[in-house]
């Protein structure tokens, strides 16, 4: 099936549900199997890259879910590695990180860890490393994305890797201030329902990006897969340069005054 990569595990496929037990695949699961392996294809050179300078990559799955971007992370590339790697899923959800440790120890995936945290547990864990290598998030939920950006700054990952999804914090602000904001002609841009809630996706991922260069990442930005697979589709690079950007955390802040979200400068301001 040419969905499926050389040596990936039909096992582990079938138990996340993506193959029937019968090895049988339907549209919706291609869809999801292709988004994961498009996104390993951006992170497989990330850990190359790592593994080259140090053995014992730590990479953490923020807002985890059912875990598949981890599992199948761990099934592509650490699960025949002789050093040392660690994949860590962060999950609020208490079933879903019971299931993920019993499905773990059904494949022998001894070096998978599964945390039931919030975002400010998780960064106080001493159940997770100091620093770590990768934090990725494969369409966490409205502001769980901006959880993982909040646990990547405080472990200082070299890489963040996010794929957003179902963005309504800051449109749910742009509208409850649109009366207010109506004498400025950018008001325009997030008039209608509809282009509030496309004006403020579109604009929470910048300011995202925004944040994470204030923090001095390089960030770039390109799709996932085809739009016919996914409408949730912007990825977001970023890796760790060392050098803080001021001139990106003043855009940060102009564009929140300007657009009168001046309340969620706690959101994307996080603290030194």
């Amino acid at each position: 099936m040419h969905d499926i990569k050389p040596g990936q595990s039909t096992e582990l496929l079938k138990e996340l549900h993506i193959l029937t037990r019968d090895g049988r695949m339907n549209q919706d699961s291609r869809r999801k199997l292709k988004q994961v392996n498009h996104l390993f294809q951006f992170i497989a050179p990330l850990l190359e890259e790592l593994r080259a300078d140090h053995a014992g990559i730590g990479l953490v799955d923020h807002g985890a879910g059912k875990s598949y971007l981890g599992f199948i992370l761990y099934d592509l590339f650490f699960k025949d590695r002789d050093e040392e790697g660690l994949v860590f899923g962060i999950e609020t959800r208490a079933e879903l990180v019971d299931k993920s440790r019993a499905l773990a120890a059904r494949l022998g995936f001894a070096g998978m860890r599964f945390l039931n945290l919030t975002v400010e547990q998780s960064i106080a864990s001493d159940e997770l490393p100091v620093t770590v290598d990768i934090v990725t998030a494969l369409h966490a939920c409205d502001t769980a994305t901006d959880d993982a950006i909040r646990f990547a700054l405080a472990k200082q990952a070299a890489y963040v890797v996010l794929v957003p999804c179902c963005q309504a914090e800051v449109a749910a602000v742009l509208r409850k201030n649109k009366g207010k904001m109506l004498a400025n002609p950018l008001a325009e841009l997030w008039r209608h329902s509809l282009h509030t809630r496309e004006f403020g996706s579109h604009l929470t991922n910048v300011l995202r990006c925004l944040q994470l260069e204030a923090h001095g990442y390089q960030v770039s930005v390109t799709e996932l897969v085809g739009w016919e697979h996914s409408m949730k589709n912007e990825l977001i690079v970023a890796r760790q340069t060392g050098q803080r950007n001021p001139r990106a955390a003043e855009r940060l802040g102009e564009l929140l005054r300007t657009l009168g979200l001046e309340e969620l400068f706690s959101r994307f301001f996080v603290p030194q």
